[in-house]
């Protein structure tokens, strides 16, 4: 799906910020494309943007009204519905990521059809994708990879875009996730695809492109993880990644979720070159990204430098230092690119 741009934020009333964590992560990435934040009585999250009415916001420009929460169950709040209704009225398209299908709701769908505007269900997707064939196609791919789930795999690539994009380089973060689609404009929710066509979906999201174009793909679960591995196998295929990133977490020892320990990073490595040589016998790493939210600046600095002397591979946390060794070492190995 593409979702047109610029954004109005709806963040209905939820009582605090981690509920607006979608909002909030696209304001962090892509802040030229969020005009305004629509905020009901008693809201506790605050996008650090202007505060706009539904009005407002067409007069501004705004095309498509995000619904950029989170909740337990994905559902969508009833004293919500009026409020999208009145955005469609009012010629926006509306896009949100809970699991809820918005034309399921028949005030909603009823609005959207007789206005003519879009509904994007971003946890769905109505496009048809091929099964994935593996042939090698022109351009660039670098896919940040995990050794286990939410371990910064989508915030890795999305620094890794801006730090080449700052190099000159051409480069686009192409989205596997719901978040990430509302970051992009444009990809899929590869766990919401039928296990047949994951790769396949991933070689509509990364195309054929120019010779020194890289697309940055977000990565998805672990090839380690008992519940997701499925996944990112099929992502790996897709990607056909020419380069990869390893993502870790250090202060896990068990994988989320379940009981099974983490993996090392040697090991995702092996396991990634060993499966990814399927559709890219060039595969390799050029780095390794680790998320030190839990360390201090010390502990974070000691981590990073004992992984790249244990790997031979620039570590850094995105976050905190910057994902320029990585890059350095991408333009040493893709001097084209």
């Amino acid at each position: 799906m593409e979702i047109a741009r610029p954004y109005l934020l709806f963040l209905g009333d939820v009582h605090d910020a981690l509920a607006a964590k979608t909002a909030l992560g696209i304001v962090d990435w892509r802040p030229e494309w969020c005009l305004g934040q629509l905020r009901l009585p008693g809201c506790a999250a605050d996008a650090k943007i202007p505060d706009m009415t539904i009005e407002a916001a067409v007069a501004a420009g705004v095309k498509t009204m995000v619904v950029g929460v989170v909740n337990a169950g994905g559902v969508l709040p009833e004293h919500w519905i009026s409020t999208i209704v009145a955005a469609l009225e009012a010629g926006l398209d509306v896009a949100t990521g809970l699991h809820v299908r918005l034309a399921s709701i028949p005030a909603i769908a009823e609005a959207a059809a007789k206005t003519g505007r879009k509904l994007h269900d971003v946890r769905h997707t109505s496009e048809r994708f091929a099964t994935g064939k593996g042939t090698k196609r022109p351009g660039l791919r670098l896919l940040t990879v995990g050794t286990d789930c939410s371990v910064g795999k989508k915030y890795t690539a999305l620094a890794l875009e801006r730090e080449m994009r700052a190099r000159g380089l051409a480069a686009d973060f192409r989205a596997t996730g719901q978040t990430g689609v509302f970051i992009s404009g444009r990809g899929a929710a590869i766990d919401a695809v039928v296990a047949d066509f994951i790769s396949g979906a991933v070689e509509w999201i990364a195309p054929a492109a120019a010779p020194s174009h890289w697309d940055v793909v977000e990565g998805q679960g672990s090839l380690f993880h008992p519940s997701f591995a499925g996944v990112s196998l099929g992502l790996l295929h897709g990607a056909q990644p020419d380069a990869f990133v390893i993502c870790h977490e250090p202060t896990r020892s068990k994988m989320r979720g379940v009981e099974h320990p983490l993996p090392t990073i040697s090991e995702v490595i092996e396991a990634t070159i060993a499966m990814g040589k399927l559709t890219n016998p060039g595969i390799r790493p050029v780095g390794i990204a680790i998320n030190t939210e839990h360390l201090s600046d010390a502990d974070a600095r000691s981590v990073c430098e004992s992984a790249a002397r244990l790997h031979a591979l620039p570590a850094s946390d995105p976050v905190r230092f910057g994902v320029g060794p990585i890059v350095d070492r991408l333009l040493e190995l893709f001097p084209a690119g």
